[in-house]
């Protein structure tokens, strides 16, 4: 038998359970509105997918480490 502070202990568990799985809902939704919005900017830059995009972001910030390092090892 449960006393009334684990009763009180499980609700209050419930409730922060109940929270967290409409933050995690909430999240779901708002990054397939993010990806939504990264397909239509992908597609008005004339790239095939959203995909091609991120690989050409990744390659452009990849590029800029690399030109970067390479700077401030010649200064050095």
């Amino acid at each position: 038998m449960e006393t009334t502070d684990e009763i009180g202990r499980i609700k209050e568990l419930q409730k922060e359970v109940q929270q967290l799985k409409d933050l995690l809902l909430k999240k779901d939704l708002d990054n397939l509105m993010l990806d939504s919005y990264l397909e239509v900017a992908a597609e008005n830059m004339g790239y095939k997918s959203l995909d091609d995009l991120k690989k050409n972001f990744k390659h452009q910030a990849l590029m800029r480490a690399v030109g970067k390092s390479l700077v401030l090892n010649a200064s050095n």
